[in-house]
């Protein structure tokens, strides 16, 4: 998520915020994941209905991989569009109109229609998620804000696995039916209006210093970060298409709902557990995260049916549960306070970036090994070398200390 605005001006006490302020944040925080999780049960649904439409076996994965897209376009710049417009103003309006764009596809009939509608899904998500993340650093402070940044993190990962068991329930009505939970935007939404409020700068002006982004240091990161988004989001879109092609029925939204939530459950524990594994350091949680991946990734590759998918898919993603915040902590470990807001927007966009293009990339994988499973077994293979790669680099430099 992009933390910019984190070096903004200290806002005037006029306001304490308590429990409820955060509960609202944290839910709001959770809307992109709803964007990005709640329909995966019913892709292969979407698939069979638009089967006739030319390019349509990237075109429907499309539907759940755009809005991440948008977000890696809008993050580097979240920060200068949330300052320029307000927080509160841009949040409300943003959360109203996510509703209307998420539900769109309730009752829209073409995939091109679609397709828009999700693009315009993505644009709400990228500035939900930045006035979200940005309200919580303004409204609270040290230990407040550290526990509530952290509750971010898991609440949006435990909603997942809500998202993708509703999404599969929801699906046995049709693939129409899912869409119609994007309307909880509004309940969050109206709240909110009476209980956030704007932060004002403090009247002691703190001098910005504007440092250049250090690209030769973060280069690499973000590089290995544009993989892991890619590697993340995997299991998260192909999940439901592996199920099916076990001779699991497209309409048997249950079996597929529960084994996608079963992975999404593993996302999350495997993001609790880094709270204690960072003790290990970063050259060892880094290897070990994508190891996990690229393990699990195998399974479903080399074990039959729908017992390796299950196993692999869960493998796998506990091991991305451990690799977000170890490359969260890997970039903001090396960056300045000065140039952090932007390093991490930066970073927030290269995560997306690699969620964009794991559709298309599983698409060419999947050519190439002659089947789905086969295409995601390449990229377990691929993720042993950035494990090998990554672990060597950052024994290398030492783990960094984080800047303050």
């Amino acid at each position: 998520m992009s933390n910019s605005s984190l070096a903004a001006e200290a806002p005037v006490a006029e306001h304490r915020a308590g429990v409820g302020q955060g509960i609202l944040l944290l839910a709001g925080s959770c809307m992109p994941v709803l964007g990005s999780v709640l329909i995966t049960p019913v892709l292969p649904q979407l698939s069979q209905a638009f089967a006739d439409v030319p390019g349509s076996e990237v075109l429907v994965p499309m539907v759940v991989a755009i809005p991440a897209l948008m977000i890696a376009i809008f993050a580097p710049f979240a920060g200068q569009i949330v300052d320029r417009v307000g927080r509160k103003l841009l949040l409300i309006i943003a959360m109203f109109a996510y509703a209307i764009v998420g539900t769109a596809p309730a009752w829209l009939q073409g995939l091109p229609e679609i397709l828009i509608s999700r693009v315009l899904v993505g644009v709400c998500e990228a500035a939900i998620m930045t006035v979200c993340t940005t309200l919580i650093v303004d409204y609270f402070h040290e230990k407040r804000r550290n526990r509530y940044l952290a509750a971010q993190t898991i609440a949006t990962t435990l909603a997942a696995t809500v998202f993708i068991a509703l999404g599969g329930a929801l699906g046995v009505g049709g693939w129409h039916t899912p869409f119609w939970v994007y309307a909880i935007s509004i309940l969050i939404a109206v709240p909110m209006i009476f209980a956030l409020w704007e932060p004002k700068a403090s009247s002691r002006t703190v001098e910005k210093v504007r440092t250049p982004i250090p690209w030769r240091r973060i280069g690499g990161p973000l590089l290995v970060t544009l993989f892991g988004g890619f590697s993340f989001y995997v299991i998260i879109i192909e999940a439901s298409y592996l199920v099916v092609g076990t001779g699991i029925d497209a309409t048997d939204t249950g079996v597929i709902g529960g084994v996608a939530a079963g992975a999404s459950l593993a996302t999350a524990i495997g993001g609790l557990s880094f709270v204690r594994a960072i003790r290990l350091g970063l050259p060892v949680l880094l290897p070990a995260a994508f190891g996990l991946q690229a393990l699990g990734m195998l399974v479903i590759w080399v074990v039959p049916g729908l017992a390796g998918v299950a196993i692999g898919a869960v493998i796998a993603s506990f091991g991305s549960g451990l690799l977000l915040p170890s490359l969260q902590r890997w970039v903001v470990a090396t960056t300045e306070f000065a140039e952090r807001g932007r390093v991490t927007g930066w970073w927030t966009a290269a995560f997306f970036l690699g969620q964009f293009l794991t559709p298309i990339l599983i698409a060419i994988f999947s050519g190439i090994g002659g089947s789905l499973g086969a295409g995601v077994g390449i990229v377990g293979i691929a993720a042993i070398v950035i494990a090998v790669v990554v672990g060597m680099a950052v024994r290398r430099e030492g783990t960094p200390v984080p800047a303050e």
